[in-house]
């Protein structure tokens, strides 16, 4: 490996030793081999250290932090700890395809931009189904922000962005830090605040370059629903978002937060703040509605079956 590889590759990860181990696995066997794989640590975590010193390969960095800070800035120091021109994350308890980074460096490099964001689909996994995410890719000018809040259906998944398929130049990656303490959105968050910069550009490989296990026996921060800390968030950013934008996020990431409380107070708030501050559309209302109406677990078997019928059109 040269001193300054392509590709570095940052890992955070905390108490989840064999599952941080498949990841690193993931990354060390891409068909691009010129990178470096950098485990941060979050925290004291023996047995994670262990494991990861039988993978023996000198492409593998491990740093320890001394305390935890969480995945946010977990990133943020191995960023700063990379020595390769690009940054790719990859979530512990994710996946890469091999092909991965050979396609986004190709990718970047007939970007002509000086800063190409590449992203990719992802195949999403769960244990009732696969699917593939997104479903689309963005169209010629249209705002981000809309592409990834706006649905064209009840159920989300249109326009998507996922921590683990991202690379982007490492001097963009520390000069736009992950934003420390958010507990969700952390991708759409960095992603809206990057492509605010001069010379950078979000393009997306249209092919699945990486396994997203959605387990739903083990905690994942997805799974967290942080509606007061979302709300604010939003509030303070809104001018990240176009008002339609901002009226979607209110009424389907916002209301799926909410919903398990049945508040009929935050379900008046959240169309009160969508109609206040953003332009929400009649699907816009009709998923609030939805999201509120079903218990969870129904609305994800709906969402599954239709997804499944939806492969099984396109397989034929």
């Amino acid at each position: 490996m040269s001193s300054e590889p392509d590709v570095s590759v940052v890992v955070p990860t905390c108490n989840r030793p064999q599952l941080a181990a498949r990841a690193v696995t993931s990354a060390l066997t891409q068909t691009h081999r010129d990178l470096e794989v950098i485990v941060v640590v979050d925290g004291p975590d023996d047995a994670t250290v262990t494991e990861l010193a039988r993978i023996g390969d000198p492409r593998l960095r491990v740093v320890v932090l001394p305390e935890r800070g969480r995945a946010p800035h977990a990133r943020n120091v191995g960023a700063r700890e990379a020595r390769g021109r690009f940054v790719a994350y990859l979530d512990d308890d994710d996946e890469w395809l091999p092909a991965k980074i050979s396609t986004q460096l190709g990718l970047a490099a007939a970007s002509g931009v000086p800063y190409p964001v590449v992203a990719s689909r992802l195949i999403n996994r769960t244990p009732r189904a696969d699917s593939i995410m997104p479903r689309r890719l963005p169209a010629a000018g249209e705002p981000l922000s809309e592409y990834f809040t706006v649905r064209r259906g009840l159920f989300y998944g249109d326009g998507f962005i996922q921590t683990s398929t991202i690379m982007a130049p490492a001097t963009l990656m520390r000069a736009v830090p992950f934003t420390v303490g958010l507990r969700r959105q952390q991708e759409l968050d960095w992603t809206l605040r990057a492509v605010r910069e001069d010379g950078v550009e979000l393009i997306y490989a249209p092919e699945p370059l990486v396994l997203w296990h959605q387990d739903e026996d083990r905690h994942r921060i997805s799974l967290e629903m942080p509606y007061e800390q979302q709300l604010e968030w939003l509030r303070t950013n809104r001018d990240l978002f176009t008002p339609r934008a901002y009226a979607a996020f209110a009424l389907s990431v916002l209301s799926s937060m909410a919903a398990p409380t049945r508040d009929a107070r935050l379900f008046r708030e959240l169309l009160a703040e969508a109609r206040g501050n953003g332009r929400p559309g009649a699907l816009d209302y009709l998923t609030h509605a939805q999201i509120w109406a079903l218990p969870p677990s129904l609305r994800h078997r709906v969402r599954d079956l239709v997804v499944s019928r939806r492969a099984s059109q396109n397989a034929t």
